[in-house]
């Protein structure tokens, strides 16, 4: 029997919970490894809980090998579509992929993937749920279901236009093409480009600057900026006083005013509380 916590694991780089993929040569997503992965967020629910005294303060996406993932393993596809009851089946799979998407892009920590290398379909997928996408200078992209005849459906397009517009999100499913990472950071999909030399160490930087932030007021960010993408600028306003009000509690925001005040701006120091 296959061990699934192989194929996606969970570890710990101090503060950062390191969601890592592994399995290669090209990390094709296969049921065993959408099984790990669900696993693996079920993990970080746990890990990022407010109620924990040592509870993950960021998420950082990564995977091991040359590429991020060559895409799904597409004996997967063809075993729904020529099994019993494909559409309640295939129906059933997406729900699952979807139910992984959103509980990655609502867990109360910021999220950053990093992209080194090819990233193909469901990895493409899964970075679009996250806050931030880093990628390596020669990084590409692609969601390419159209060559088996399916839509990215695990939420990429929905998100893809979230970022890059209707218009770009339909012409990168229509086409099937690659990007390149220097491309999609001009759309706005890729928040930052950087070397390939040093790539994950940078990444790994990155989520640890993000994590040693103020958590709460982290949290309360990313529900306004959702409830401004859902709903309106209006609709986020209306939570203003619920997720912004209790910051003045907390124990970040009176240590960094005391620290502003007695040495100035940029010295304080955050405990996630």
């Amino acid at each position: 029997m296959t061990d699934t916590t192989a194929l996606v694991r969970v570890e710990r780089d101090g503060d950062v919970a390191v969601v890592v993929l592994d399995n290669p040569p090209l990390n094709l997503f296969t049921p065993a490894v959408f099984q790990a992965l669900d696993g693996a967020v079920q993990e970080l629910l746990a890990l990022t809980d407010p109620a924990r005294t040592d509870r993950a303060r960021a998420v950082l996406f990564e995977a091991r090998g040359k590429v991020v993932s060559g895409g799904v393993d597409v004996t997967f596809f063809r075993d729904i579509a020529e099994g019993p009851e494909p559409v309640a089946r295939g129906g059933e799979l997406w729900a699952q992929l979807l139910r992984v998407a959103q509980a990655v892009e609502d867990l109360p920590v910021p999220t950053v993937f990093a992209a080194h290398g090819l990233t193909l379909t469901a990895a493409f997928e899964l970075s679009l749920c996250c806050d931030i996408l880093l990628a390596a200078e020669k990084a590409s992209f692609g969601l390419v279901e159209v060559v088996v005849g399916l839509t990215p459906s695990m939420g990429g397009p929905q998100r893809l236009a979230e970022r890059a517009g209707p218009a770009r999100a339909r012409e990168l499913i229509f086409t099937g093409e690659r990007y390149g990472a220097d491309v999609l950071e001009r759309w706005n999909v890729v928040n930052r480009v950087l070397p390939d030399d040093g790539f994950a160490e940078a990444a790994r930087e990155y989520a640890r600057r993000v994590a040693a932030g103020p958590t709460v007021a982290h949290a309360a960010t990313k529900q306004l900026v959702a409830a401004s993408v859902r709903d309106g600028a209006r609709a986020a306003d209306e939570l203003v006083r619920g997720v912004s009000g209790p910051l003045f509690a907390t124990d970040d925001l009176r240590g960094a005013v005391a620290s502003f005040l007695a040495d100035g701006p940029g010295k304080a120091t955050y405990t996630g509380r």
